[in-house]
Parts: structure tokens; C-alpha cells; sequence
């Protein structure tokens, strides 16, 4: 049993449907630790690709989620290839792999029972953080936007960092990781049964972070 003396907010959400960003707001506002659960699996698809093996190899995704170093898990986002449509797609099809997931989810169980740096809490954000790594979180909260808004957000993202893409390319590999994350057998992303649903498709960053906020300080008024 996970020790759960720490204060645990669950953001769950589709790709670019804002959850990171207001997962990490949260976190910085409120003091706690941040782990944005998706680069765990990024690492692991990227890991696969690395050792020149295939993604639809369930042992190799296994073996590159054990050659994960818990010790640098907060500087993930440091590598350049991490946020990529590549791992992207990468780490969705790992994520369908029941070894992979049993993996990582003692990995981010310890994370939120005992943040780094002596954090009062944590906040997770990932597909299935309400629904299976800490359904015993007392604030849920699950961030969506339309279909077309996220490919649209995720498409100029791509186009920032100077990736040769299309608008139709993105839209057709969202729908593609949506289909993947839902229907997976092992931890389908779902919302929580008492998630509560931040629809984000017409909110600015700032407007999502203050909704996000609001859910958070009505549910655990001490922390106004």
C-alpha cells in the first residue's frame, strides 16, 4: 500500500488539451512537486527507438522502461527529442503495454506519496493519474478541448520548434493516440468517476489556470 500522507492533485486529459500547462501552474502556486507522467512514457518509446528496436515489441518497451533512472526523472524535459511528435506517437503505443505500465506505476505512486524536496504535495498529470495512480486523490481534475482546437494547438506547437508537419498529418495522428489511449485494455484514459471536467476549448491559458484553481481551493479551502 503507498503511503498517501501527502497531498495528491490528479490533472488528467488528452495530448494538448492544456493539462500541463495548468498541472504546472498549479504546482508552482501552490509550492507542491510536478511530474508530468507523459514523459515517463516518452522515455520509455524513445528508449525503444534508441536501441533500434521495434514499438509494437512488448519486451523491448520493457526493457527500456527499466533502464530508466528514477534519479533524473525531473530533468526529462531537458532532452530536445522528448516533446516531439515522434515520441509522442512513441509513447503512446508503450503505454498500451501492461509490463510498461506496471513499471512506472510504483515509480509515480512514490512520486506522489513522497514528493522530492519535501514537498506539502504533488501534482500529476497524465491519462490515467484519477483512475489508477491515485484514485485516492481529493481533487480530480480532467482537462479536454474539441478534437480540432487540440490538433490546431498541437500543430503550431510543432511548427515552433521547426518540425516539417501538416495540419491534416497532426489531426490524423491525434485521433490515432485517442483511439490508442481509449480503447487500450490495461488503464483506458477515462475520466474519474468524480473528476471534475475542465472543458478548455474557448479559455485562454490564464482563464483554464484560474478555472483549474478555483476547483482546487473549493475542494481544499485551506489552501486559499
Amino acid at each position: 500500500m503507498t503511503n498517501t500522507s501527502s497531498l495528491i492533485i490528479a490533472i488528467d486529459g488528452p495530448s494538448a488539451s492544456g493539462k500541463g500547462t495548468v498541472a504546472r501552474r498549479l504546482a508552482a502556486h501552490l509550492g507542491f512537486a510536478y511530474l508530468d507522467t507523459g514523459l515517463l512514457y516518452r522515455a520509455v518509446g524513445l528508449g525503444v527507438l534508441r536501441a533500434g528496436e521495434g514499438l509494437d515489441d512488448p519486451a523491448a518497451a520493457a526493457r527500456a522502461a527499466g533502464r530508466l533512472d528514477p534519479a533524473s526523472v525531473l530533468t526529462l524535459g531537458d532532452d530536445p527529442d522528448i516533446r516531439s511528435d515522434t515520441a509522442s506517437v512513441a509513447a503512446s503505443k508503450v503505454a498500451a503495454v501492461p509490463e510498461v505500465r506496471a513499471f512506472l506505476l510504483k515509480f509515480q505512486q512514490d512520486f506522489g506519496a513522497k514528493p522530492p524536496g519535501g514537498k506539502k504535495g504533488a501534482v500529476l498529470d497524465g491519462r490515467d493519474i484519477g483512475t489508477v495512480i491515485a484514485p485516492q486523490a481529493p481533487v480530480k481534475i480532467y482537462v479536454t478541448a474539441s478534437t480540432a482546437t487540440r490538433a490546431d494547438r498541437r500543430y503550431r506547437e510543432l511548427q515552433d520548434r521547426g518540425e516539417n508537419v501538416t495540419e491534416a498529418a497532426v489531426l490524423a495522428d491525434l485521433q490515432a493516440r485517442d483511439a490508442r489511449d481509449s480503447n487500450r485494455a490495461t488503464a483506458p484514459a477515462r475520466p474519474a468517476d468524480d473528476a471534475i471536467m475542465l472543458d478548455t476549448t474557448n479559455m485562454t491559458a490564464d482563464e483554464a489556470f484560474a478555472q483549474a484553481l478555483a476547483v482546487v481551493q473549493g475542494k481544499l479551502p485551506h489552501l486559499r
